[in-house]
Formats: structure tokens, C-alpha cells, sequence
């Protein structure tokens, strides 16, 4: 099998060849070990797509994660200047806005004053939502525009530019079917999270629950329009990014009120017109939770917290899901694979394969993403693991 076909085995829960072996690197492990300029690969889909594609060679994943959405071909020309600013650079934009990019983190857009632009709930009119992509060039915009032209981007099909699925073409392309390439939605409530910013975005569900889930639900429109759009131009699967869902932020009153019956609409709406597995990546303490996570129809579930970090035992998931969702993850990617040596890599990949393996559904990886200064020798251990030990002969 190649990974292409080893991960859709494995992800409509069938017993591959071997387990496949997939993991989402940070962006900023791109920026340092892909070997291109860390502008380039945030503001490029050419330079995005070749940092892919390297890594995934140098690690031989079975799988890609396009994480980032395609870009307009003529950013340049809204580039006023760059500079240094101590250790990081600093783009100034046509509009007055700049961007600050350090060499092993995300960037980030501040207004002319040197403020981050976040909209007021007071402000917010669910009926002029669609969906908010906080990876855009000019980082959030409400009402929302693309890039720093100012043109507000209707709600509806159009919404999306006709650029936004570049990467994801040039990937599924340039790998010739071979490896699996996978799109990334933001879950409505992740979305509204980051359009509101994290404090604002909680005490939204106590002050206006009913506004909240009017929002909830026009951003699950978009949600569903973007990952159709992501299976046209040629994923093979697609992950719906949760960061925010976990039990360290909300209960599971607040998951069962605010996340669930958005996030299955997203996922009944693609699945209504698609045949791609959708998977769902919420990190931390989600152990007391993946029942409810089952109900919003996922077809798996991504990172899979062990504890320290989350509270999620590989075994413990195994005995609640298997057979009806693929589980991908559990591997701790901080005390193991960034502080740990090539040896305790090993042993715990060992360990992940011996317990997740039997039956199939199993995808080896770390729980969270990879971090930018993970060691690259400790990564690459992981398909020596499932060369060696991920078979089910």
C-alpha cells in the first residue's frame, strides 16, 4: 500500500498493511527545518506547498496536513516594506497595518496603533457571518475582507477566493496520489473564539447564549462550504480544528450547548455532498468527553491528550470508541518527543502501537503538533517504529 491508501484504510477503520504514521508539525518546525524563508511559507502557496511536501519526505509520513489556507499570487503588491526589529521581522502593509514574524513562532497582524483587531459581541450581527479564517493575511477582519484590499467578502459560495484551495491543489498534485493530503476547517465555536478572542468569546455564553448560537450557526454554514471546497480540489480528508473545546475551558454542558450540534451540522452538511472521512483535533482534557465528541458524527478523533498534558489513556479510548471512530494520536509531543531522546521515543511509539493497533483505526502520532524545536531525529523515529513494530501479520 502507499500512505494514500494505507491512511483511508485505516481512517474508515479497516486493518491496513501497517499503521500508518501521520503527524501536524507547527508551523514554526516548518520555518526551521523546511529549509525555505518563514515569510515565503506563510505568505506563499508555492513556498507552503514545498515545505509540505519536504518534511513529509524527510519523516516519510503517510499523510499531509495543509493547515494553512491558499494565498493570493500578488501579496507582494500590498508589501510596503520589511525590516528588522530585534530577532523578528516586521512587514508593513499598503494599509498601515504590519506583521511581526519570528523565525519559529506564528505571525501576527497589528493595526497602524499597534493593537490587535477584535470585534465587540455588541458589534457582531450573526446574519453578516459566514466564516472567519484567523490565518488570513490581515489576521481577523469583521465585516470580513481578504487580504488588505478592504472588499468585504459576501456571505454565500463566493465567499471563498478562487485561491484558497491552491495548496491543497499543488500538494495533491505534486504527490501523485501517493500520500494522503488532508484540509483543515475551524469548528464554528473555535471560529467564534478567535473572531471575539478567547476571554470576550467565553463570557459571550453567559451574557447572550441565544446571539452566541445564531452565530454559532451561520459560522457552521461556512464551515460546511470550506470543506466542500477542500474535497473538490482534491483532499482526501478533512480535520476540523477544535482547539477550544476541551475541559480546561468549557464543561460538558457548555460542549453539549455550544459545540456538538454545530460542529455535526458541519459534518452532516460535507458528508451530505462528499465521501471524505472528517476528523476532529480538540487538545487537553478531553477524556471525559468523547462520548459526546462521537455524537457530532466525526469519523475520528485527533491528539488525544496522555496525561500530563490532557487526560486521555490510549487503552481507556480504545475500550469507549473503537470500531466506530479512528483514533490519531496520543504520542506526548513535549516530554517525549521534545525533550525525550531517540529512546524514549521509540519505547513510547512502542507503546502506542501495542495498544492502538489491534482491530485497526489506528493512526500513530503525537497528540498535539509537533513543536517548532522538536528534534528532527526524534520525528523520523516514528516510522522506524511502525516499519518495525505497526505490522499486523
Amino acid at each position: 500500500m502507499n500512505g494514500r491508501e494505507r491512511m483511508d484504510v485505516a481512517m474508515r477503520l479497516g486493518v491496513p498493511d501497517r499503521v500508518p504514521v501521520m503527524c501536524q508539525l507547527a508551523l514554526g518546525h516548518y520555518f526551521l527545518h523546511s529549509g525555505l524563508d518563514a515569510i515565503e511559507i506563510w505568505h506563499s502557496s508555492d513556498a507552503f506547498a514545498e515545505a509540505l511536501i519536504r518534511l513529509q519526505g524527510r519523516y516519510g509520513f503517510d499523510g499531509i496536513l495543509v493547515n494553512l489556507p491558499g494565498r493570493d499570487p500578488d501579496w507582494r503588491k500590498a508589501v510596503t516594506r520589511v525590516e528588522w526589529r530585534g530577532d523578528e521581522r516586521i512587514i508593513t502593509w499598503k494599509n498601515g497595518w504590519y506583521t511581526t514574524a519570528p523565525a519559529d513562532d506564528n505571525p501576527h497582524v497589528y493595526q497602524a496603533d499597534g493593537t490587535r483587531y477584535f470585534p465587540t459581541f455588541d458589534e457582531i450581527e450573526p446574519d453578516e457571518l459566514f466564516y472567519v479564517e484567523p490565518y488570513d493575511l490581515s489576521g481577523i477582519t469583521y465585516p470580513y475582507s481578504w487580504g488588505f484590499d478592504g472588499e468585504r467578502a459576501e456571505p454565500g459560495p463566493e465567499f471563498f477566493p478562487p485561491w484558497h484551495h491552491d495548496t491543497i491543489r499543488q500538494v495533491v498534485e505534486r504527490t501523485g496520489g501517493q500520500v494522503s493530503v488532508h484540509g483543515e476547517i475551524f469548528s464554528p465555536f473555535a471560529q467564534l473564539m478567535e473572531l471575539l478572542d478567547y476571554t470576550n468569546g467565553l463570557m459571550a455564553l453567559m451574557d447572550d447564549a441565544e446571539k452566541v448560537k445564531a452565530c454559532l450557526d451561520r459560522l457552521a454554514d461556512g464551515a460546511i462550504e470550506l470543506g466542500c471546497g477542500q474535497a473538490r480540489a482534491g483532499a482526501h480528508a478533512v480535520l476540523m480544528s477544535s482547539a477550544f473545546a476541551g475541559a480546561g475551558l468549557i464543561s460538558r454542558a457548555h460542549y453539549a450547548t455550544f459545540v456538538l450540534p454545530y460542529e455535526r451540522k458541519v459534518i452532516d452538511g460535507i458528508h451530505a455532498r462528499h465521501d471524505v472521512p472528517i476528523y476532529t483535533h480538540t487538545c487537553g482534557a478531553i477524556g471525559d468527553r468523547l462520548d459526546l465528541m462521537e455524537a457530532t458524527h466525526t469519523n475520528g478523533i485527533d491528539t488525544l491528550d496522555p496525561p500530563p498534558l490532557g487526560t486521555v489513556e490510549l487503552a481507556d479510548a480504545k475500550r469507549q470508541i473503537a470500531g466506530r471512530m479512528f483514533i490519531k494520536g496520543n504520542l506526548d509531543p513535549v516530554n517525549t518527543v521534545l525533550f525525550g531522546s531517540r529512546y524514549d521515543v521509540r519505547a513510547a511509539a512502542r507503546e502506542r502501537l501495542r495498544i492502538g493497533a489491534p482491530g485497526g483505526g489506528y493512526i500513530l502520532s503525537t497528540a498535539c503538533s509537533v513543536s517548532p524545536a522538536a528534534p528532527p531525529e526524534n520525528i523520523m523515529v516514528l516510522r522506524e517504529a511502525v516499519e518495525e513494530w505497526g505490522g499486523y501479520a
